[in-house]
């Protein structure tokens, strides 16, 4: 991609394509962004079977050992039948398991298994180097703010 005087193009069979009024848009740039660290994320885990999902449902149980899947799906705005697959897969794995909750004979509390923890220091290890890669024309300052703004955007929805 290159920039010149404010109009952005994309290289394509030795032409140059205007990607006109698209430039504009916020929405398109964090799809093109997405895109790219979606892709980038998926080769960096290749070899643990994770997806962005199964780490962050791992992480936030990793953060509030014993919450519910109720609480787990409303934190990151996962509907409930997804929840139930999504956290089966990673008890049929190990990962993750499923433990009573006194006095509530309903209810199960989740917690990481000792695999689980590994799964997600090595995960996590993963993470942080896509990350640097990704992000290494950006400054810890810029990161921070683009991480601020981006949740902005996330509260409003």
């Amino acid at each position: 991609m290159v920039q010149t005087e404010n109009q952005t193009v994309v290289p394509a069979n030795d032409e140059a394509i205007s990607l006109g009024r698209l430039n504009d848009f916020t929405g398109f740039w964090l799809r093109r962004s997405i895109n790219v660290m979606a892709t980038d994320f998926g080769e960096a885990m290749q070899g643990t079977g994770m997806r962005p999902t199964l780490v962050s449902i791992m992480a936030v149980i990793d953060a509030n050992p014993g919450l519910n899947q109720g609480q787990l799906g409303r934190a990151l705005s996962i509907q409930r039948a997804n929840m139930v697959s999504l956290v089966g897969g990673l008890m049929d794995r190990g990962l993750v398991e499923r433990r009573d909750v006194p006095g509530d004979k309903r209810a199960f509390a989740l917690h990481l298994t000792p695999d689980g923890e590994a799964m997600l220091a090595e995960c996590f290890r993963r993470v942080e180097a896509h990350e640097e890669k990704m992000l290494a024309e950006i400054s810890s300052g810029e990161k921070a703010r683009l991480i601020e703004l981006l949740q902005r955007i996330c509260a409003e929805g």
